[in-house]
């Protein structure tokens, strides 16, 4: 099923221009002096498998679809997406300004999670959605210790419709034995039949659809946005958007990210890669092949979305950003590619305002 063809993209390519972007986001969209046109050493996504140069927008075309290929085909394809994906109301409490449900959906064939809530503004709509992704649903609607995670909460107070969607970072489907897709990947196919369900909502704009999550949720909201064109912009707290295995967090070798080897009796020991302790799976493949996240980001060109940074992604990740932006200036579409940065992981007051404003700049505006 393809819900919104990648020719489709380039239409929305002349939107948000510099005039009409609110003035307390432009800055988070300019790089910084001492990282303009500075691309690091990795391969850009402007150039084909076989070493020839992207040219053309038409080019681009076929260079994406190259790129979506060969990384389903390293991670493990999805299984056909689901067109209508079964939801369950199994409770709902009238709150202020909203109506919080707690429901079951099938994110999966034969996978029906009950770790969700959806959050709907009093009123008619159709309201713009926000998938927020975390370990847990009940952080996202603030039912946790730890503060400002509550992105699902914060945006239904301003309007959105939000489902909060928890999942477990070592869920291997069907099972782990005869499980061929990648976790990471497995929960972006989850967030892409998630977005078909709020598509399918009446009081839902199907066009105005994003995805946010905050470290590991940042991971998966990343990847989920990259890999799924029916969402309409991002926010990726944290993730660290580019291979970095001298910070723990930036995991990406881990079996319940990128490092799982089908049918092996054993996975790879927790930690970072040692000679003892080398990579595995599609991260090993990829990293050997000078693979790396910018390939993704490049995706999801001319849809915007923001790095809300923290210390996995400091401003010097602009060198991986850099490609997404130059792949937007070929397409003709600037202010595309946003990031803020924090001192620390955690989210804070700031960074989550700098992360609102954004989805109200990117889903509200017509």
């Amino acid at each position: 099923m393809r819900l919104l063809l990648p020719s489709i993209l380039l239409l929305t390519a002349s939107a948000a221009s510099a005039g009409e972007i609110d003035k307390k986001l432009l800055p988070y969209f300019q790089v910084p002096t001492e990282y303009a046109k500075n691309f690091g050493s990795y391969r850009s996504p402007l150039k084909f498998t076989d070493g020839s140069e992207v040219k053309t927008p038409a080019d681009w075309q076929r260079r994406r679809a190259e790129i979506k290929k060969e990384w389903h085909a390293l991670m493990g394809d999805w299984p056909a997406l689901i067109e209508s994906p079964k939801v369950e109301f199994v409770g709902k409490e009238a709150m202020d300004g909203f109506t919080q449900h707690r429901i079951k959906i099938e994110t999966a064939p034969g996978r029906i999670v009950d770790d969700a809530w959806l959050l709907v503004p009093d009123g008619e709509g159709p309201f713009p959605a926000v998938l927020v992704v975390f370990y847990e649903a009940d952080t996202g609607i603030g039912k946790a210790k730890k503060e400002y995670r509550d992105f699902a909460l914060q945006l239904a107070k301003r309007g959105f419709v939000t489902l909060s969607l928890g999942g477990d970072p070592n869920t291997y489907y069907p099972t782990k034995e005869t499980c061929k897709i990648q976790p990471l990947s497995f929960h972006a196919y989850e967030s892409a039949n998630c977005c078909n369900a709020l598509a399918n909502m009446k009081f839902v704009d199907p066009k105005r659809i994003g995805v946010t999550g905050h470290s590991y949720g940042g991971k998966w909201s990343m990847f989920s946005s990259c890999l799924y064109d029916r969402f309409a912009c991002a926010v990726w707290s944290d993730p660290g958007v580019g291979w970095d295995e001298s910070n723990t967090n930036v995991n990406y070798y881990e079996p319940w990210y990128l490092g799982f080897v089908p049918g092996a009796p054993m996975q790879r020991t927790r930690g970072v890669p040692s000679d003892k302790n080398p990579r595995t799976g599609p991260y090993k493949t990829m990293t050997e092949t000078g693979r790396n996240l910018m390939e993704l980001h490049a995706l999801m060109a001319p849809r915007p979305f923001l790095v809300s940074g923290g210390s996995e992604d400091k401003v010097i990740r602009w060198k991986e950003l850099n490609h997404a932006i130059a792949v937007n200036k070929l397409l003709g579409a600037e202010n595309r590619v946003a990031m803020t940065n924090r001192v620390g992981h955690s989210p804070t007051a700031e960074s989550n305002e700098q992360m609102y404003l954004f989805f109200e700049e990117m889903l509200k505006k017509k």
